[in-house]
């Protein structure tokens, strides 16, 4: 794909080179001989007519991707009932049946195990997990690909890899396509992908399977819906991860706000304005190309990586929606804001669990799931500011050896804690991560009761 400048028919900013992918975009040169570098892992492409550079239509981009013959994100049906036979017997859990079978409450040697009522895999997940499991039996021969960690989860991952799954190599955001070849297998993880490299492995005619969340790509048609309105998209959400990543891309003018501390400045700048320097240093990994917070924060509509806290999502989305009407004026305020719903359901409904079970009289309570799992470094969050001591804990290895267990805070510092199964009865509560599977609970959950049995005095 390097060295062409017609691209779908269009005079478009080329790439050069063969080099890796940066955060999912490459360094590009422009005809004129200078370089664009572009933030968020969002490249720039511009259509030039008549001398004028225009911005390119992503929807359009997008959607001419997906029209084409190598596109398939429905899976394959004549392997999906191998696929879910595989699946049962390598993530389903009987401790786990019982214990929804038991009113989500059991006791076990001397220890009372309370799960949340929503946890675990969610359906956007097992969807993207049975695809891959499927293009695996689809294509038994063939080369596969997947540009990303499928989910966030380490034994999913190192099952795929098991499977002869080849994860494109990345080093930091640097990411590596030139090792896919035509008529290789590419899936894309349940992230998505970036517009760039969707471009660059259809030009490659790889046979691409997207496994991309519908709620994922909800949020990018209301990232269109803020381009026709004249916004500029303001997501909530971590501009490292690879969902946001992706959903940058797709963005005219974006700007990404971890929480309501840069929620808060980004409106004290809108309404009162500040150090233009300052907030571009700010901000530098985390907007668009060119982004000018004078020019580009007269209107904004509200997004969000669907992994986020859905309480804080709301939260600055009413914080900006409040900024507009007294820049504004109430009577203005269709003109300078817009919001639509993208929170994920299951996110929502695994956080409102979580919400419902750190009311009940727990011991401590342990968080399973990946981590780098933003939804689960959520659910540890709202343990921690319930004030419960929780444990996260990323695959049963964790647990043990001994009375011992190595786990993470949502902030993401690592702490080893001795002798956390105490004597006398327990109570603790447990959940899991979206992409978290019921065996890997069960696994964790049969090292607590092995390390409380270990415990006991035996009888004479």
């Amino acid at each position: 794909w390097s060295g062409g400048n017609q691209m779908m028919g269009r005079n478009m900013v080329g790439f050069v080179g063969s080099g890796g992918i940066i955060g999912g975009y490459r360094e590009q040169g422009v005809e004129c001989g200078g370089k664009v570098r572009s933030r968020c892992g969002v490249r720039v492409m511009r259509e030039v007519r008549m001398g004028e550079v225009l911005p390119r239509d992503k929807k359009a981009a997008r959607r001419e991707v997906m029209a084409g013959e190598n596109f398939n994100r429905k899976g394959f049906a004549e392997t999906k009932e191998d696929a879910q036979l595989m699946m049962n017997q390598e993530f389903t859990s009987g401790l786990i049946e019982e214990l929804r079978n038991a009113a989500y409450t059991i006791e076990r040697e001397g220890i009372t195990v309370k799960l949340a009522k929503a946890y675990g895999f969610c359906w956007g997940v097992e969807r993207a997990v049975s695809m891959a499991y499927e293009t695996r039996k689809q294509f038994p021969t063939e080369n596969i690909w997947i540009t990303n960690e499928i989910i966030h989860n380490p034994s999913v991952n190192s099952r795929l890899s098991e499977m002869g799954v080849h994860f494109v190599p990345q080093d930091g955001m640097k990411k590596d396509l030139s090792g896919v070849r035509e008529g290789d297998v590419v899936i894309l993880p349940a992230f998505g992908a970036t517009l760039e490299e969707m471009e660059f492995l259809s030009s490659k005619k790889a046979k691409i399977v997207d496994t991309t969340c519908p709620w994922v790509s909800k949020v990018w048609n209301t990232l269109d819906r803020h381009k026709k309105a004249k916004c500029t998209s303001v997501i909530h959400g971590k501009w490292k991860h690879e969902e946001t990543i992706a959903t940058a891309s797709f963005a005219e003018t974006y700007l990404v706000v971890l929480n309501m501390n840069e929620a808060e400045y980004v409106c004290n700048y809108i309404l009162h304005g500040g150090d233009k320097e300052e907030f571009l240093s700010r901000f530098k990994n985390a907007m668009s190309e060119g982004f000018d917070p004078d020019r580009d924060l007269t209107a904004v509509g509200i997004a969000n990586q669907t992994t986020m806290l859905k309480n804080e999502t709301t939260a600055i989305g009413k914080k900006f929606e409040k900024a507009m009407m007294e820049k504004y004026g109430t009577q203005n305020l269709k003109h300078h804001f817009v919001a639509f719903d993208t929170i994920c359901d299951a996110t929502q409904e695994r956080q409102d669990a979580m919400y419902e079970l750190v009311k009940e009289d727990l011991d401590f309570m342990i968080v399973v799931g990946g981590f780098n799992s933003s939804n689960t470094s959520h659910l540890q969050e709202i343990a921690e500011h319930a004030g419960i001591q929780s444990y996260w804990v990323s695959q049963p290895d964790c647990v043990g050896p001994g009375n011992s267990i190595v786990y993470r805070k949502s902030d993401g510092t690592e702490l080893l804690q001795e002798g956390f199964i105490k004597e006398g009865p327990l109570t603790i509560g447990i959940t899991s991560g979206a992409s978290t599977p019921d065996r890997v609970v069960e696994d964790v959950l049969e090292r607590v009761f092995m390390i409380r049995k270990l415990s006991q005095p035996v009888a004479v």
